[in-house]
């Protein structure tokens, strides 16, 4: 369901919260790398303050940023958190001794990361916890086979109210069935944007069961989206490529909702506002090429 009005702009997730589609991901509050503090905390939390201000109502985070960083500056930002701030977290990966991002399943291990992520945020039970599936070494692609264990030691969680709903990450849609069929699902986060067009039937079905779907890196993660098409429709509209990439996923399906991270406030405006932008459909033509 969608109120249009981009700033204004929300959706509800079936059985699960409502939330302005334009959100915010709190990775890059870690220092390099996602490893350790970052170099000034004062701005980590203004940035934080600020997005609350400008009217986010939704943050992705992790306990494996840092590790436990981000979720530590998260509850000094914001603590005690608003009834209206929906904060997504996700597990099924730690870090290791050199900064690796190994998958760590098993139930044990689940239920350490919840109450690790329960601790480090200051809070009871957990508004939303993705599943992270796949990854593997560029960080994005989905790995096939059963989530059946580990997605049901998370419902097991949510039913012992550790954790209010739950999602599943860089999954393929086989998995995302498996898992509905074992307890709700509001959310799925994977790769895609402009460039990176995978999941299209996906989404397109998502919407039709009222889940939302979450793209992370929308403006291409480590390697920023390079485009000439992309360039060309942001410098005819008046409009920087970022912010056009931005408003194509918001038109693209009612459903999507977006969480651009960054440590900078500026950075942090000129995100928010590209959801007050309407791209026109010569606009969207051209982009939806590129894919």
């Amino acid at each position: 369901m969608q109120t249009r009005g981009m700033t204004n702009s929300t959706y509800t997730m079936t059985g699960g919260p409502t939330v302005a589609r334009m959100g915010y991901g709190a990775m890059q509050l870690a220092g390099p790398r996602v490893w350790g503090p970052p170099a000034d905390r004062g701005e980590a939390i203004a940035v934080l303050r600020t997005a609350v201000e400008l009217g986010v109502d939704h943050i992705d985070t992790a306990d494996f940023y840092g590790p436990h960083v981000v979720n530590e500056i998260l509850r000094e930002a914001l603590a005690p958190f608003s009834g209206d701030l929906t904060i997504v977290t996700k597990v099924g990966s730690v870090r290791d001794e050199n900064g690796g991002w190994p998958h760590a399943r098993s139930p044990e291990q689940l239920r350490d990361q919840v109450h690790s992520n329960l601790r480090t945020l200051g809070v009871d039970a957990l508004d939303v916890v993705n599943l992270r599936v796949g990854g593997g070494a560029d960080g994005h692609s989905t790995v096939p086979g059963s989530i059946a264990e580990p997605f049901g030691a998370l419902a097991e969680m949510r039913a012992e109210g550790l954790i209010r709903h739950l999602g599943v990450s860089v999954v393929d849609a086989e998995q995302v069935a498996e898992a509905r069929a074992i307890a709700p699902i509001v959310t799925v986060q994977n790769w895609y944007n402009v460039a990176h067009r995978g999941d299209e039937e996906l989404i397109a079905s998502l919407a039709e069961q009222g889940i939302s779907y979450v793209p992370f890196w929308p403006l291409g993660g480590f390697s920023p989206l390079q485009s000439g098409v992309l360039d060309a429709v942001a410098a005819r509209l008046g409009q920087t490529p970022n912010a056009v990439a931005l408003t194509w996923l918001l038109q693209r399906s009612p459903n999507v909702l977006l969480i651009p991270g960054t440590s900078k406030e500026a950075h942090l405006r000129e995100n928010v506002a590209a959801a007050e932008l309407e791209l026109p459909a010569d606009a969207v033509a051209e982009l939806d090429a590129i894919g």
